[in-house]
């Protein structure tokens, strides 16, 4: 299905009950937003993978506060993205904690865990509207994701929206590193 140029897009907001029937369709989304990263066999290896979006989205599914947005046009999904709040010390880990602004240790932070749209209807403002509606949902003074430097589509998207780079993260010993972002909410309004 192809995107329309004049036609509204739905956003709609899912908490952990009524996630799970949803998990395969944020994949099959991931997956398209992601060829680069579905075709790379050492990608999964580092837990870059439809199986692993799949563990992941599952494990957050328990966070206090979790919220699921999806993007909708004509009937189909189109986008995804969630997250939770979360401690400085859960989401920075003891490495990083102490290098982040005091504020983003110490106000509600959200921890944005993933955010795709299919590639037919990237650069159409979906992403951003996805991203704002985390934020009412949520209500954070700061919001943090984990961005591979090599992302450039998402990177951009950060940086319109107000991320800042706030150091280099590997979640696991031998993973990949990731940009961490930071972004302080009041600032973005």
């Amino acid at each position: 299905m192809a995107p329309s140029t004049h036609t509204d897009v739905m956003i709609r907001t899912y908490g952990p009950g009524q996630v799970p029937p949803l998990v395969d369709v944020a994949a099959d989304i991931w997956a398209d937003a992601h060829p680069e990263l579905v075709a790379n066999p050492g990608a999964a290896t580092a837990g870059l993978s439809v199986p692993a979006l799949h563990r992941q989205i599952t494990g957050h599914l328990k966070r206090e506060g979790f919220a699921l947005v999806m993007a909708y046009e004509g009937g189909s999904a189109v986008g995804f993205a969630y997250g939770f709040p979360c401690t400085a010390d859960y989401w920075f880990g003891p490495d990083l904690v102490g290098q982040v602004p005091e504020g983003a240790r110490t106000e509600r932070l959200m921890g944005l865990c993933e955010l795709a749209v299919r590639p037919p209807w990237q650069s159409r403002g979906i992403g951003t509207q996805m991203h704002a509606e985390l934020l009412r949902v949520i209500a954070p003074q700061w919001s943090s994701l984990l961005a591979l430097p090599s992302n450039r589509r998402g990177q951009d998207l950060y940086a319109r929206l107000g991320y800042e780079y706030a150091g280099p993260y590997v979640n696991e010993p031998g993973g990949p590193e990731f940009d961490l972002l930071l972004l302080h909410v009041s600032n973005a309004s």
